[in-house]
């Protein structure tokens, strides 16, 4: 089956990539004949040592949520600092949505041998076990958790309850996990294995994809509109709907639109996302953001000058698969993602703000720690500062393959201190002097995803294969060749609520 996947996603992005001129058609039509079955995205454009840096960096970032995992919880730590320096003690503190995309970095280590299965399914018990017991409010759980005690660690005064977005970015990894298991833990399949450890692996992966379809069903989208047409991202127990962040795009948040059209117990209409998100069709911009030849089709939220921080085209579609993805506000997600990275790349090198060591090899706008703290760098007079921020690269491998590559290899041979026990540190500035070895969960768990995307297009098979996902992105008018015809003729013929 994993071969077919390959195959399939291996065409769909290089016609893609093909059509945009981002690689010659020649090389795809050769690769094509001389290797079996297609092999992983990799091997078209990766040399032996390219592969082999490209193997370890993402290794070496997967061990973040492998070995660096909170003790007791298995969720992916808020931050790991290797020099211990933690002003605020907070080394015990979970995220929500780094979680989220730590357990897909755990399936990668599966899918590549890095753990066994066993392993991993032993750490996702410890994780569903935590998460079971860990408040939530109203189905969804808050921004960050105290590892050790499964309570609340308040991101704010009033942002001490439920938090819809990270929960979000929390159920797209676990639902990724879920199809994953599913495959394996059919009936027809469990009877055929004999007692011994495959049956009581099976048995875990079982008990794993009851817990979180459990989660799923208990995560109440439509309580979180407040009975308006919208999505609200935050609810506190002591403090009500007083942050009153009403979400709207274009941003990050598009999965969690998705997710709440798509529940099997606490949907959302099509209306929510149509008049919510969508603000009934302001989300299509009317004077586009250009910048060069680069042109986008969506309205940014904040109206950034050159587009946003490139997490804006990650965090969504992990699981999410963009390329074709399409709807009456966006002619094709994955082209609109793309020119974002691709923007954004060439903002590096024209680098009109004349900061030290940006160029084609050292590029990458987002938001990470910076040199005054945290900020959220993009390409822009104000908002670029001179820090580069490599999950930004890193995590583009789907939409610019090559100027991920030079940026990697640039980095492993010619900055060596950057690429630390979890990856590359989270950000650096040549113009400042600056670079502290800090990691965060959020920026380094799209890494490992988005890098398996580009190699397998492991977890955008799997989330788009979840058949509650399907419904739920017919439901809102979007289209995608990752649906089976069959089903879309269905749905058109099924009567309308």
């Amino acid at each position: 089956m994993w071969n077919f996947l390959k195959r399939k996603f291996a065409v769909n992005t290089a016609v893609l990539f093909i059509l945009l001129g981002l690689i010659p058609s020649y090389s795809f039509g050769q690769k094509a004949t001389n290797k079996k079955e297609f092999e992983d995205i990799t091997s078209y454009k990766l040399n032996a040592e390219e592969r082999r840096i490209f193997d370890t960096v993402q290794y070496r970032t997967f061990q973040y949520f492998w070995n660096g995992a909170e003790p007791n919880s298995g969720m992916a730590c808020e931050r790991v600092h290797m020099d211990n320096n933690y002003p605020e003690h907070d080394q015990h503190i979970v995220t929500t949505g780094g979680s989220g995309f730590g357990v897909m970095a755990i399936m990668v280590g599966i899918y590549r041998g890095w753990i066994t299965e066993m392993e991993g399914a032993d750490r996702l018990i410890k994780i569903v076990d935590f998460l079971e017991k860990a408040d939530r409010f109203h189905g969804a759980w808050p921004h960050w958790i105290d590892g050790e005690t499964g309570k609340v660690k308040p991101f704010g005064q009033k942002d001490n309850g439920g938090d819809l977005v990270e929960s979000s970015f929390l159920m797209q990894g676990l639902l990724c996990v879920k199809e994953f298991i599913d495959q394996k833990t059919k009936p027809e399949k469990l009877k055929l294995i004999p007692n011994g450890q495959a049956f009581q692996l099976r048995q875990k992966q079982k008990y794993i994809s009851d817990k979180i379809n459990q989660f799923w069903r208990d995560m109440e989208f439509d309580w979180y509109t407040r009975g308006e047409d919208v999505l609200y991202w935050h609810w506190s127990p002591s403090y009500g709907w007083q942050m009153n962040f009403k979400v709207r795009g274009y941003n990050e948040c598009l999965i969690m639109y998705v997710l709440a059209a798509s529940s099997p117990t606490h949907p959302i209409s099509a209306k929510v996302y149509h008049k919510g998100w969508a603000e009934s069709g302001k989300i299509k911009a009317k004077n586009p953001i250009k910048y060069g030849h680069f042109q986008l089709q969506m309205r940014y939220q904040g109206n950034p000058p050159n587009g946003g921080p490139l997490f804006w085209s990650h965090y969504s579609y992990l699981g999410l698969n963009p390329v074709g993805l399409t709807d009456k506000y966006c002619k094709n997600y994955g082209i609109e993602n793309l020119i974002l990275s691709e923007l954004n790349y060439q903002w590096c090198i024209d680098n009109p703000l004349n900061f030290k060591g940006y160029g084609d090899s050292s590029w990458g706008l987002t938001a990470s720690y910076s040199v005054k703290f945290y900020a959220a760098h993009a390409p822009d007079s104000v908002n670029d500062v001179g820090v580069i921020s490599p999950t930004a690269a890193m995590s583009s491998y789907p939409y610019t393959p090559i100027p991920s590559t030079k940026a990697m290899v640039n980095w492993v041979k010619n900055k060596p201190e950057l690429l630390g026990q979890y990856g590359f540190y989270d950000a650096f500035s040549e113009q400042d002097n600056w670079m502290l070895p800090h990691y965060l969960a959020i920026d380094q768990g799209p890494q490992v995803v988005m890098m398996e995307n580009y190699r397998s297009g492991l977890f955008w098979s799997l989330f788009m294969s979840n058949n509650d996902v399907q419904n739920g992105l017919l439901k809102l008018g979007f289209s995608s060749p990752s649906i089976p015809v069959a089903k879309v003729k269905a749905f058109k013929k099924s009567p309308k609520k």
